[in-house]
């Protein structure tokens, strides 16, 4: 039994394979080095890496929210300029900024929305104004709202493109008329705007001019209010309100104010039947100090009634139509 033991042990220690003499490391199958050790920013989901990420994502959006505010205050080098665009949120809103007219590059709707009259409503008017249905689940359209109550219908309305106050006097010259131009300092209701783009548009002027800010500007509620009327008439942004009257004033226009203490009644103004710029204020303020003074005069509308002010848009449509008669006898 020993002998049987001593040769099993003979056999297995001539089969185990030793130890093996190294290549030092110059042959095919050496191992290649990776190199030095890269730095933490580099490193995948480093805590380096990951605050390096965190800065540029905050330098990105900072850089998209300056965009917006500068697509917001339209263009700085004098032509004009592009308004920020609007999102119309809710049923009843995209149903009537749809059937009111309201220029729209999409109509995003809800995934498996419930339907109803205002639902059907707005999906005629889209496909009859051609404007494409873009469906997207709930939660992308609550981060487009910001978490407002859309309901399921967004509309997307494009930036407004604003005029120059210079183009104005050369759309009156290409016509052949005197410049009939209404403007307005701190109205800041959207739809007293589109009251006075209606009023212009109908009496004949040759746009509105409105300061770029503190001031309302063409959203959609001053589209949907001005019935059209804004995609007929400019409207011009002034970066300078007091310095765009100024310029008028150089071209040969008088500039008319409206205040309850002006010294004069619009009905006896001959002005109004040559090239003028009439300024309303809002309806509380009034007239700024630097624009009443850079006016070259002042008139009021008279009111037997109890009244103290009348609105921008009110007011506007009251001078414009004195202009539009006296224009015609002429």
């Amino acid at each position: 039994m020993a002998g049987n033991s001593q040769r099993r042990n003979r056999r297995n220690a001539g089969s185990k394979k030793g130890a093996s003499v190294g290549t030092g490391g110059h042959s095919r199958k050496a191992l290649q080095g990776k190199g030095p050790t890269p730095p933490g920013e580099a490193r995948k989901g480093h805590p380096k890496q990951r605050a390096a990420n965190a800065a540029l994502k905050r330098e990105r959006d900072a850089k998209s929210r300056a965009g917006m505010r500068r697509a917001g205050a339209g263009s700085r080098s004098g032509r004009g300029g592009a308004g920020a665009a609007e999102l119309v949120v809710g049923r009843n809103s995209v149903v009537e900024a749809l059937q009111g007219g309201v220029p729209a590059t999409a109509l995003y709707v809800q995934q498996f929305i419930d339907t109803d009259d205002r639902v059907r409503d707005a999906f005629q008017a889209a496909n009859e104004r051609g404007i494409p249905l873009m469906e997207a689940p709930r939660p992308q359209l609550d981060q487009m709202t910001g978490g407002l109550n859309h309901q399921g219908l967004v509309l997307q309305v494009p930036p407004y493109e604003y005029a120059h106050p210079e183009d104005l006097l050369d759309g009156a010259a290409d016509a052949g008329q005197d410049a009939l131009i209404m403007a307005l300092d701190g109205v800041t209701d959207s739809r007293n705007l589109g009251a006075v783009v209606r009023s212009a548009a109908a009496f004949g002027a040759h746009g509105v001019v409105i300061p770029e800010r503190r001031a309302a500007g063409m959203t959609a509620g001053a589209w949907k209010t001005s019935s059209g009327a804004a995609a007929r008439l400019p409207v011009a942004r002034a970066t300078n309100l007091t310095r765009a009257l100024e310029a008028y004033q150089k071209a040969g226009l008088m500039v008319v104010g409206l205040a309850a203490d002006g010294e004069a009644e619009i009905g006896d103004l001959d002005a109004l039947n040559g090239p003028v710029v009439i300024v309303a204020g809002s309806e509380g303020k009034g007239l700024s100090r630097l624009v009443s003074e850079t006016c070259d005069l002042l008139v009021r509308i008279p009111m037997p009634g109890q009244t103290e002010s009348l609105n921008a848009g009110v007011a506007a449509g009251i001078v414009l139509y004195e202009a539009a008669r006296l224009r015609a006898k002429s």
